[in-house]
């Protein structure tokens, strides 16, 4: 399964089958996530696939329209230090576009434990992450309309863009705390404490 045969590829569903077919070589076969982090192939260069903002994936300028091959694909997905994306198996690395995020946070649930408020959210691609300490959420001010988007951390440095309607579910169960003497808009989950934004700019925000 080297440079040639991915360059043949020609079209999702064989590409689909050429990963799939690796991870099996890797003894995993369908228990849990491969490895992707534990894999050091050698790059065999970009293919046409991209994942847009809304969470669709591209290939070769056509929606991959058939769910189990968009999860199949998400599961060797893996962002490296240089900051790309790729499609990884035990033998070969290829990279893609991400136009933001790899994944959407497509549905929330709120409940406690241990007393604690607990977020749940559950991908496009059917990863169910619960926020706290080892899946921080993180807040980016976007745009010129000051545009309120949030990331979940869902593995390695795989991030979901939080989809609008689950944001506006989010804010719903913010509160404001003092953080090193800055009156903070936050947000609890697991324990931990997710700072926002300051509450002047919330209220500014709403005006």
């Amino acid at each position: 399964m080297a440079a040639e045969e991915i360059k043949a590829t020609t079209d999702a569903a064989g590409l689909a089958a050429l990963i799939s077919r690796a991870a099996g070589d890797s003894g995993d076969g369908q228990r849990g996530l491969p490895p992707v982090d534990k894999w050091n192939p050698p790059f065999c260069g970009d293919i046409d696939m991209e994942i847009r903002a809304d969470g669709t994936w591209f290939y070769m300028g056509t929606p991959i329209g058939r769910a189990p091959l968009v999860r199949l694909f998400s599961t060797v997905l893996r962002r490296d230090e240089d900051g790309k994306t790729y499609l990884v198996t035990p033998v070969e690395k290829v990279g893609i576009r991400v136009i933001d995020a790899p994944f959407v946070a497509v549905e929330m649930t709120a409940t406690e434990r241990d007393g604690e408020q607990l977020l749940t959210f559950r991908t496009n691609v059917g990863d169910v992450v619960e926020a706290g300490a080892e899946h921080e959420l993180r807040f980016v001010i976007h745009g010129d309309n000051s545009e309120l988007k949030p990331y979940l951390h869902v593995r390695g440095r795989l991030e979901a863009l939080v989809a609008r309607p689950v944001m506006y579910e989010l804010v719903e169960l913010g509160e404001t705390l003092d953080i090193d003497g800055v009156s903070m808009f936050c947000l609890r989950s697991g324990g931990t404490i997710f700072p926002v934004m300051p509450a002047a700019e919330l209220e500014a925000l709403s005006r």
